[in-house]
C-alpha cells in the first residue's frame, strides 16, 4: 500500500484493488483536486470553509463540495461500516474536542483495510478513546494522527499509546507554520522519537516495523 501526503489531513491510501481519500476538502487540494483520484473519499467533518454560491457535487451530508477530480468516487461522512471497491472501511464517531463536540462539533474516524493493513485516520480528533471506541476501531497498523489542532502534545501520544500502531504518521494541521514546528517539537519529545522525513510512505503487512515507527511525510498539496 501506498500513503500519501497532501497537507493537513489529506491522506491517499492507493492499494491494489481501491484507492481510498480521506478529507480532500478544497482548502488543501484546490476545487479541482489537483488530479487526486480515489475510488472511496471520506471526510471526517463538514469542510470548516462555506459552500459557494454555485457549489458543484457535494457530500452525503451536504456541507462539503468534491474537488472535480473525485466527484465519481463513493462519499463517506458518517459512523457504520462499509465494503466499498475490495476496500473495508468503519466510521467511528468521534470528536474534535474533548467535550463530546460542545467546542468544536462531532466528527468521524475512519478506519480502513487495505491489502492487508488497518489504516485508522483520526481526522481532526480532539480526546483519547474510549475502551468502546476501541474496539469499533480493532487493530491498528497505521494511525494518521493530527498534530497541532485541539490534541495536545502529551494527549497525542497517549492516543497513539492506546491504539499501539506500528507505524505513526504525523499530519500537522496549525494554521502558521511557525505553530506546527513548535507542536511537532513538543510531539515527538513525547514521543521520544527523531520523526522519519520521507516522500510518501511504501509498506505491506510484511514490511511492518517491530517498534512503533513516526513518519513525517513531505506534503503534495497546495498547503
Amino acid at each position: 500500500m501506498e500513503l500519501t501526503w497532501y497537507g493537513r489531513t489529506c491522506i491517499r491510501l492507493k492499494g491494489r484493488d481501491a484507492v481510498v481519500v480521506n478529507d480532500p476538502y478544497p482548502a488543501v487540494v484546490g476545487p479541482t483536486g489537483r488530479g487526486i483520484t480515489g475510488d472511496v473519499v471520506t471526510y471526517s467533518h463538514p469542510d470548516d470553509a462555506p459552500l459557494g454560491k454555485k457549489p458543484g457535487k457535494v457530500s452525503r451530508d451536504g456541507l462539503t463540495v468534491l474537488p472535480a477530480s473525485l466527484e465519481n468516487a463513493f462519499v463517506l461522512d458518517g459512523p457504520g461500516e462499509y465494503e466499498v471497491h475490495d476496500a473495508l472501511v468503519t466510521g467511528v464517531r468521534t470528536y474534535r474536542d474533548e467535550k463530546r463536540g460542545a467546542q468544536r462539533g462531532k466528527q468521524t474516524a475512519f478506519a480502513t483495510e487495505l491489502d492487508g493493513l488497518h489504516t485508522i485516520h483520526l481526522g481532526d480528533i480532539g480526546h483519547e478513546l474510549t475502551q468502546e471506541k476501541l474496539a469499533d476501531i480493532g487493530p491498528v497498523d497505521i494511525a494518521c494522527v493530527p498534530i497541532g489542532g485541539a490534541l495536545s502534545a502529551t494527549t497525542a501520544a497517549a492516543l497513539i499509546a492506546q491504539l499501539d500502531p506500528k507505524i505513526v504518521v504525523v499530519m500537522p494541521v496549525c494554521e502558521v507554520e511557525a505553530d506546527c514546528d513548535e507542536a511537532l517539537k513538543k510531539f515527538f519529545h513525547e514521543m521520544g522519537a527523531a520523526p522519519i522525513v520521507q516522500p510518501k510512505l511504501v509498506v505491506t503487512s510484511s514490511s511492518l516495523p517491530a517498534d512503533t515507527t513516526t513518519v513525517l511525510l513531505e506534503s503534495r498539496g497546495k498547503v
